[in-house]
């Protein structure tokens, strides 16, 4: 028999002295483990501190029986690895803790050959001791590829299901079934909701070339402490958002410096069940952004143009009934009047205040509502015709052009 061979039966039967006391070193183990690891307990898993035992117990067995050079009893070592990676995965511990418990099994093997030895010298002298210690090492490294592969690959799988429910959840909601109580239930469950928190959307509209227009908006709104599963569909990118002390606002605020495209956020007051109500709000908000701009605004501050943009027809009407023959005049005149008409409905219909804006004499601007009056018809000092003459303006977006977006929806 050759030296080396000699030198593994020897290794081999001092692994083997530890079979009989398997169970109560991996019982030893699992008390260590979850006395150092408490994290394990916050496991989602039904009595998990069983399950450890048991598994230890299986990986001690396996392991001594493999040192020892016996055959295994059932399942191969690789696949006992294989088999607590995906099973961890699934009860969400995290891998770290994993690791470290492999690590701990290994080390309290080497303890126990240890004890093992003192107790019989002739079993293994100080040299095959540190081979033997070399040799369970490397099997710890073999358990940790096996391992960290199963645990991604069903982590993997994992959340490729989970995102399948969520965007199967998002457009659910999105076409209407907010109101179905039993779908609401599902929400809550898929999207992680608790009861007390605010529900809103956010829809962006998806340029040509196929592009988001919010690039890792999750992101963004983590900072401000908000929950939010996001979905692209049929040209729009839209997401639900769950508030629990932000506001609105503070929504806006942390999208903005990522638009890259026109974005609306709109509340869903009644929760999951006016959610498509809200997804038809928030996209209304994004069409009211001109051509070429990209931001982010919220619905109720811009209503007007909200209201008008649900219903073009009817828009389209309010402008030539409001407009008049105006709407016909020469372009270039009819924008000079249009601008001056926006002055002075922003400035309470004071000439002098528009003048001052429009860097003109306030008789000019005088003159210039003489003409609006009489091309349209209507009276600035008639509070119903500058209502109208108002959602005209910002129709056509001669409003946003004179007077700027913040002073009228």
């Amino acid at each position: 028999m050759s030296a080396r061979r000699a030198d593994r039966q020897t290794i081999q039967q001092a692994w083997a002295t530890l079979l009989c006391r398997a169970d109560a070193i991996a019982d030893s183990i699992t008390l260590a483990l979850i006395e150092q690891e408490p994290a394990y307990l916050a496991s989602s898993a039904p009595d998990i501190a069983a399950e450890i035992r048991r598994s230890t117990r299986d990986h001690i067995r396996q392991g001594l029986r493999t040192l020892a050079g016996a055959p295994a009893a059932t399942d191969s070592t690789h696949e006992v690895w294989r088999r607590t990676g995906r099973e961890r995965a699934r009860q969400g511990i995290p891998m770290e803790l994993v690791l470290k418990a492999y690590t701990l099994g290994s080390r309290t093997l080497w303890e126990e050959l240890i004890r093992e030895r003192e107790r019989h010298r002739t079993v293994i002298d100080e040299r095959l001791l540190l081979v033997a210690g070399q040799q369970l090492w490397r099997a710890l490294d073999a358990q940790y590829e096996t391992l960290v592969d199963a645990y991604r690959r069903e982590s993997a799988r994992m959340q490729q299901r989970d995102l399948a429910n969520v965007l199967a959840v998002l457009d659910g909601l999105r076409s209407g079934r907010g109101g179905d109580p039993a779908f609401e239930g599902e929400v809550r469950s898929t999207l992680g909701l608790s009861a007390s928190q605010d529900i809103g959307c956010v829809v962006g509209i998806v340029d040509d070339q196929g592009k988001p227009p919010l690039p890792a908006p999750e992101d963004a709104l983590d900072q401000i402490g908000a929950l939010s599963h996001w979905n692209i569909r049929d040209g729009y990118q839209f997401g639900l958002v769950a508030l629990t002390s932000a506001t609105w606002h503070a929504v806006v605020d942390a999208l903005t410096p990522r638009a890259a495209g026109k974005v609306g956020v709109a509340h869903s007051p009644d929760g999951v069940s006016s959610f498509a109500a809200a997804y038809r709000l928030a996209s209304l908000t994004a069409e009211t952004f001109p051509d070429g701009c990209v931001g982010v605004a919220l619905a109720t501050d811009r209503l007007p143009r909200v209201i008008m943009a649900a219903d073009d027809r009817s828009s389209d009407l309010l402008v030539h009934h409001a407009l008049g023959s105006m709407w016909t005049h020469p372009e270039p005149q009819r924008n000079t009047l249009l601008s001056t008409l926006a002055h002075v409905l922003a400035s309470d219909g004071s000439p002098t205040n528009a003048a001052k804006v429009l860097y003109c004499h306030r008789n000019t601007v005088i003159y210039r509502i003489r003409q609006i009056e009489d091309l349209t018809g209507r009276s600035l000092t008639d509070p119903r015709d500058r209502l109208l003459l108002t959602l005209a303006l910002v129709k056509t977006g001669h409003w946003e052009k004179a007077v700027g977006t913040d002073s009228f929806g």
